[in-house]
C-alpha cells in the first residue's frame, strides 16, 4: 500500500515528520538535542493521524514503533544530558506528546499506556520534579486527559501523589490554580487517608526538600532516591537494628540537631516517608521519628523560605478541596466501606 502523503511541497508530509522522528528514536544524542529538535514534528504525527480518515490504521501503525522507540530513549537519557532549560523544555514536550499519542491511539496498536505512564513517572518526573517547566506540562497533560485517565487509569494518580505534592511544594503557589485540577484525581480508596495525611504535612515535605537540596545541591536532574543511594547501607543496618533489637534509630544530629545547615539524615524514617515517590499507605512510626521536634524548631527558629510560606498558605486550601471532594464521594459510595456506610 502507497504511504499517505498529506501535505504538499511545504514539508508538511506524514511521510517528512515520520522520517524526523525515526532519525531522532535512532540518535540517542538527537532525541534529547535542542539543535536537532523533533518536537515540530511529533505533535504534526499525532495531528495527523487524528485527522485521517483512510488511511488512518495504517499511520498509526507506522508511527507507533517511532514513538515507543523515541519514548524509550528519552526516558533512559541520563542526567548530565537534561541539565540545560532548552533540554529540559525539549524532553517534556517529547514525553506529553509521545504519551498522548499513546492514549489516543493505544488501543488500536493493542499498547497498554498504564506502563508508559508509569515509566514517565518513574524515570522522569521522579528526576525533574523541581523544574518549573516540566513540572507545568505534567500538569497541563493530566488535566487536558483527566477524563481519560480517570476512566482507563484510575490507580496511576493515586498512586504517584507523593510525586506530584513534591512537584507543588517545589515550585509553589505559581502552579496552584494547576494543581487544585489535579487533586481530585489523587483520591482512592487506597489513598484516601494517606493522602490527607500528605496534605497536611506540606510544610513539613518543604523542609525536607530544603534540607536535601541544602546537604545535596539542586534537586533538579537526580531523584531522591539516587541522593539516598549512597545512605543505602547505614539506613539497612539502622532499620535491622530498630527491627530486630527494638532500639530507635539514632538522631544522628544530637545537640546540634537544631541546627538546620546540618546534615540531612537519610536513614530516618520520617523524611524517608515524606520525600517518597509513590503510595505505599501510612507510615506506622512516622510521628515518633526522632529528628522530628528538632526539624519543626529549627524551621520555626530560622527565617522562613518562600517555599515555605507558601506552602503554609496553600495546605488549607488543598485540604479544603480535599474534603470537599471526600463529601462527593461519599456521597457517590466510593468510600463505603471506609466510612461504614450502607451505600448498596
Amino acid at each position: 500500500m502507497a504511504s499517505p502523503e498529506l501535505g504538499g511541497g511545504d514539508g508538511s508530509s506524514y511521510d517528512f515528520h515520520l522520517r524526523s522522528l525515526s532519525a531522532a528514536s535512532r540518535d540517542s544524542a538527537a532525541a534529547a538535542d535542542p539543535a536537532s529538535d523533533p518536537t515540530s514534528s511529533n505533535p504534526r504525527v499525532c495531528e495527523m493521524c487524528r485527522e485521517a480518515k483512510e488511511a488512518r490504521d495504517e499511520m498509526v501503525a507506522r508511527a507507533f514503533p517511532v514513538m515507543s522507540k523515541l519514548f524509550q530513549r528519552c526516558a533512559a537519557a541520563p542526567t548530565q544530558a537534561v541539565a540545560s532549560t532548552g533540554t529540559l523544555l525539549l524532553l517534556s514536550r517529547l514525553f506529553s506528546t509521545i504519551l498522548q499519542f499513546f492514549l489516543n491511539f493505544g488501543e488500536a496498536v493493542l499498547h497498554d499506556a498504564d506502563g508508559s505512564l508509569k515509566t514517565f513517572f518513574r524515570s522522569c518526573l521522579s528526576r525533574e520534579f523541581a523544574d518549573p517547566i516540566v513540572a507545568e506540562r505534567t500538569l497541563e497533560f493530566l488535566i487536558a486527559n483527566k477524563t481519560k485517565i480517570l476512566g482507563s487509569f484510575p490507580t496511576l494518580i493515586p498512586l504517584f501523589y507523593p510525586l506530584l505534592l513534591k512537584l507543588i511544594a517545589s515550585n509553589g503557589e505559581k502552579l496552584e490554580k494547576k494543581f487544585l485540577e489535579v487533586l481530585p484525581l489523587m483520591m482512592s480508596a487506597g489513598s484516601f487517608l494517606p493522602l490527607f495525611l500528605s496534605l497536611m504535612d506540606l510544610p513539613m515535605l518543604v523542609v525536607a526538600l530544603e534540607k536535601v537540596e541544602r546537604s545535596s545541591g539542586t534537586l533538579i536532574g537526580s531523584s531522591i532516591a539516587t541522593i539516598q543511594k549512597s545512605a543505602a547501607p547505614e539506613m539497612l543496618l539502622a532499620l535491622m537494628d530498630e527491627a530486630y533489637t527494638g532500639s530507635a534509630i539514632e538522631d544522628s544530629s544530637g545537640i546540634s540537631g537544631s541546627d538546620d545547615s546540618s546534615p540531612l539524615d537519610l536513614a530516618d524514617p520520617m523524611f524517608l516517608d515524606l520525600l517518597k515517590d509513590e503510595n505505599d499507605g501510612i507510615a506506622a512510626k512516622h510521628w515518633i521519628s526522632p529528628t522530628i521536634s528538632s526539624t519543626l524548631q529549627a524551621a520555626v527558629n530560622s527565617t522562613q523560605s518562600d517555599r515555605l510560606k507558601q506552602s503554609l498558605e496553600m495546605a488549607p486550601r488543598f485540604l479544603s478541596l480535599y474534603f470537599a471532594t471526600a463529601l462527593w464521594d461519599v456521597n457517590d459510595c466510593r468510600f463505603p466501606i471506609f466510612l461504614k456506610l450502607d451505600c448498596y
